[in-house]
């Protein structure tokens, strides 16, 4: 169980999760679940998935957990029928499917300080740039595709996108997952308004930076003390700290509630303790 940051009733909604087995979007899923959806957690990692909706069964919620790749559109369509079948059409989809790649990314912040041996910008991997692309672009638009087309025939539905907080202001060393937010949140405002005669809202969230088990080494030292792209981080933000991956889930619960926010759509709300919002002066 967790603690939830509002009172949402959900019940009756079937929430259609991607990424879900991962610890954000595995924490969206609980969310929804504890709010009395029903929940389809969608992800690569099937073990991830099947377990954490073995555990929400046990506590009384219902979830499904399915496996998926959101860059392959007939394995996509299995899973939409299959949650038809099992929990009824799709009422809300949250496509939280994403991320990074080594490949993609410079060793170096600036050109001017690269070093022989290290990749610079010019060294960028082509097929590494295109799987940033691909994973956090269409790995949006290809879930919507498939499961949107429950929202169009009901004439109401959300779709809830996840972009970031380096889509308003690139961050040095990522130029392709920092241009692939900025797809994803350009993409929101469009899908707001291909759909808004059809009674479908779509927004998206923007995380700020995260701890987590996969960022920690870059971000702390082994004293526990900031590294030196962590503590550009945290003097570049005003409250000083990092986003806690919880304080995603009240903006979640309320984008996606037709009760709180049936007048909002095409938004990308910053979660990011006001970093995008900091000039540094």
């Amino acid at each position: 169980m967790i603690k939830l940051p509002l009172n949402v009733d959900y019940t009756g909604k079937v929430v259609v999760v991607t990424g879900a087995g991962g610890l954000i979007c595995g924490a969206m899923a609980r969310a929804f679940a504890q709010s009395g959806a029903k929940v389809a957690a969608l992800d690569l990692n099937e073990d991830a998935v099947k377990k954490l909706a073995s555990e929400l069964k046990a506590e009384g919620f219902i979830c499904e957990g399915y496996k998926a790749n959101v860059l392959e559109r007939e394995s996509l369509e299995k899973v939409r029928e299959a949650v038809l079948k099992d929990l009824g059409e799709c009422d809300i989809l949250v496509n939280g499917a994403g991320g990074n790649n080594p490949k993609a990314t410079t060793d170096n912040e600036y050109h001017h300080e690269a070093i022989d041996g290290k990749k610079s910008f010019f060294d960028l991997d082509d097929a590494g740039v295109d799987f940033v692309f691909k994973l956090n672009f269409q790995g949006t638009l290809i879930p919507t595709q498939v499961f949107a087309k429950d929202m169009v025939g009901k004439k109401k539905g959300c779709i809830l996108n996840i972009s970031s907080m380096n889509a308003y202001t690139p961050l040095t060393k990522i130029p392709a997952y920092s241009a692939a937010k900025a797809g994803i949140s350009n993409f929101t405002q469009w899908l707001a308004t291909h759909f808004a005669g059809t009674g479908i809202r779509c927004n998206a969230i923007a995380p700020g930076f995260l701890v987590s088990a996969q960022n920690k080494s870059l971000l702390f030292n082994e004293d526990g003390t900031p590294t030196a792209r962590s503590a550009k981080i945290l003097n570049g933000t005003p409250t000083r700290r990092f986003v806690d991956a919880s304080e995603l889930l009240g903006a979640t619960l309320f984008l996606c509630d037709d009760a709180s926010a049936s007048a909002i759509t095409g938004v990308v709300l910053p979660i990011d303790c006001g970093f995008s919002a900091y000039s540094g002066v």
